[in-house]
């Protein structure tokens, strides 16, 4: 019920934000390859009645039930009958992630019953996402709409990158989240397992790993990572680990100190800059010890590729080693203008690494700095630092993913994670090198992120990256995609995702028995700064710090100030609409309402929280963010009456209106007032 009355709060919201029309995708995201809709319906007058037609596969029926079931507690009809319409899948043969087998489908619903056909039990498990998607509600009777879809993923490898290195993901943060990549298709989790800050997997040829090098508690056992690989393969999602080296090691060098470049012991780092501490890699026991912790860690995950990072080692602890130095100079690892090559030196690293993951029946990934000289043609590239990094690597006969652009700790809209392409239309490559292109992740770092923000962080935004992945390239409609995202939001919570239940819940724990509506008012038009800015503006965070303000507990996006801009934008775009008057149509009235009453709560809302604000210390830093959001408010209701009425806006008020506003736009507490930062800039021009 949640999800139905959520799709028709968005369709008149979409509706006067984008009143073309665009295809009939209807609440499905990703949107399939090839939809044709009927007319009538399948009601739901019990679970349907499930016939399997396949070989032995250990996800489908399974899958199958937990989606009946969910289904079920939706409609209040949970008992199955004999009469209920069959639910048919056939599928040809158990599907292997790790091959990259086909995860094609067809989906055909009638009025008599449901029908799944797939090559494989890959796709069986893609369709019964997509027919969880198709259960509609009309006034307390549930449906699934006549269609038959034919669809298939653009790229095969649509992953997701979550770090429990930063901060520690229980099994139970990382379960739902599978459940939420399953239910948009995505297929891949890269699970970020080390880095400067820990270790999160036990080790018991190496026990100082988990123990020593953690700054905070918290690390994996065998059966925990056992659990989790088998609870992802049952949605039909591979599980690529990653150990980054030689680079963010310091957890590694705090319990083993034989591993470090310089002659230093260092303390578990308490810090989220940068480290740039590196393994030495021109010491034999370096490679010794890296080669007996494969030995451990490579049978703990059976998929193919083992990811080993490689990033951001700058090489400044080789250069200041005079032996390391030396070394890169006697093996003629110097650049022209005679200095050491560091990137030569990591190249042999990688190659050294290489090995071993070749003894042990893995095939390597890293990110784009592993990219050198001597690389075999099957080692992943993934990049982070853009398409260009991403066409080098397909050029030198790498397979490549991109996660550029799709960084979505960095607070920035689904709308910007939406439009990168790993392929766009205008890529140089050829056709054998487009193949090449993997697809893509979406990463989310977790420096700001912990166990109970973390879903807040990537959901739904990750879903506009998942459509990015499967659909068609041709999908490209942003409001269509926002309206879409808001309903599979609400099914994602049905999962047990708290994206929407833990701010609001950090919301209550700061209002303390106070009202907290006006406190919920002002963090639903506020986001976090963008990019990586939360570590430069005035407050040391370490690995310690709790992630309990009003920053932590603000959406990503905003997204009643977007709702908001894109009603106004639609007004302003309307025709005759002008910057002295507004047209005069039922649509912009409708539309002018709705902005009113929106600002005179936003405008009154100051009044009710500053008391909330000033009793507690860790929200009196927020105090100017309100204050602001009256001022706001106040001027675009004064604006919005200028134009109405048809009174030319003076040059004078035009300019203090603006001062305002830049005003307005400064962040306070590392988070920013959302309705200030994206109005149109026309609106306070000169006429």
């Amino acid at each position: 019920m949640l999800r139905l009355l959520l799709l028709l709060l968005a369709l008149p919201l979409a509706a006067l934000a984008q009143p073309a029309a665009r295809p009939d995708t209807r609440q499905l995201l990703p949107v399939p390859a090839a939809v044709s809709w009927g007319q009538s319906r399948l009601p739901w007058q019990a679970p349907l009645r499930l016939r399997l037609d396949g070989p032995a596969d250990p996800a489908v029926a399974p899958a199958t039930e937990r989606l009946l079931a969910r289904l079920g507690r939706q409609a209040g009809r949970t008992k199955p009958t004999a009469q209920a319409p069959l639910l048919q899948i056939r599928y040809g043969k158990a599907g292997r992630m790790e091959s990259f087998d086909e995860e094609r489908y067809s989906l055909r619903v009638t009025p008599t019953g449901v029908t799944i056909d797939a090559p494989t039990s890959l796709g069986a498990l893609r369709a019964l996402a997509t027919l969880e998607q198709l259960f509609t509600a009309d006034r307390g009777r549930y449906y699934f709409p006549e269609v038959d879809i034919q669809d298939q993923p653009r790229f095969a490898w649509r992953g997701l990158l979550i770090d429990a290195a930063r901060h520690f993901m229980p099994v139970s943060v990382i379960k739902r989240n599978l459940d939420g990549m399953a239910a948009v298709k995505l297929n891949v989790l890269h699970w970020h397992l080390s880095d400067d800050q820990a270790f999160r997997v036990e080790s018991k040829v190496f026990p100082r790993l988990h123990r020593a090098g953690n700054t905070t508690p918290g690390f994996y056992t065998a059966a925990q990572i056992k659990d989790v690989l088998a609870y992802a393969a049952a949605r039909g999602i591979r599980v690529v680990p990653e150990f980054d080296m030689p680079g963010h090691t310091t957890a590694w060098q705090v319990a083993y100190p034989r591993l470090a470049s310089l002659d230093t012991i260092y303390p578990p780092y308490q810090s989220w800059r940068l480290s740039n501490i590196a393994f030495d890699p021109t010491k034999e026991t370096t490679y010794t010890f890296i080669d007996s912790l494969l030995a451990e860690l490579t049978p703990l995950f059976p998929d193919p590729y083992f990811h080993v990072g490689g990033d951001e080692n700058d090489g400044r602890q080789w250069r200041r080693n005079p032996r390391i130095a030396q070394y890169m100079r006697a093996n003629g690892m110097v650049k022209r203008d005679g200095t050491v090559d560091k990137h030569a030196l990591q190249t042999q690293f990688n190659r050294r690494v290489l090995a071993m993951l070749t003894k042990y029946q893995k095939k390597m990934v890293g990110w784009d700095e592993i990219l050198g000289p001597g690389l075999p043609p099957d080692a992943v590239i993934q990049s982070w630092q853009g398409k260009k990094s991403l066409y080098n690597a397909v050029k030198e006969g790498h397979p490549a993913l991109l996660s550029s652009g799709y960084y979505i700790d960095l607070n920035l809209t689904a709308a910007s994670h939406y439009a990168p392409d790993p392929l766009p239309a205008d890529a140089p490559l050829t056709a054998e090198e487009k193949k090449r292109v993997l697809g893509g992740e979406a990463a989310m770092w977790a420096e700001y992120a912990d166990s109970v923000v973390v879903d807040s962080r990537i959901w739904p935004r990750a879903a506009a990256v998942a459509e990015r992945l499967w659909s068609p390239a041709t999908v490209t409609d942003v409001p269509d995609m926002y309206r879409r995202l808001q309903v599979v939001a609400a099914e994602l919570e049905t999962l047990g995702l708290q994206h929407r239940r833990a701010p609001q819940q950090l919301l209550t724990m700061m209002a303390a028995g106070q009202p907290v509506a006006p406190l919920q008012t002002l963090a639903a038009v506020l986001e976090p700064v963008k990019e990586y800015k939360r570590h430069f503006q005035g407050r040391t965070y370490t690995p310690q710090t709790p992630l309990n303000r009003l920053v932590d507990a603000a959406p990503a996006e905003s997204e009643a100030a977007r709702v908001f801009h894109a009603t106004l934008d639609s007004l302003l775009k309307a025709p005759r609409a002008k910057l002295t008057e507004l047209p005069k149509t039922p649509a912009s009235r409708r539309q002018l309402a709705y902005l009113r009453q929106q600002l005179n709560t936003w405008q009154q809302n100051d009044a009710r929280v500053q008391p909330l604000l000033q009793l507690n210390p860790d929200l009196r830093e927020y105090a100017p963010l309100s204050t602001q959001l009256t001022v706001v408010a106040t001027l675009l209701l004064q604006r919005l009456e200028q134009l109405e009425k048809g009174q030319p806006a003076s040059a004078e008020w035009l300019a203090g209106a603006q001062k305002q506003l830049e005003t307005a736009q400064k962040p306070a507490g590392q988070a920013e007032l959302a309705l200030a930062t994206k109005l149109p800039k026309e609106l306070w021009a000169q006429p």
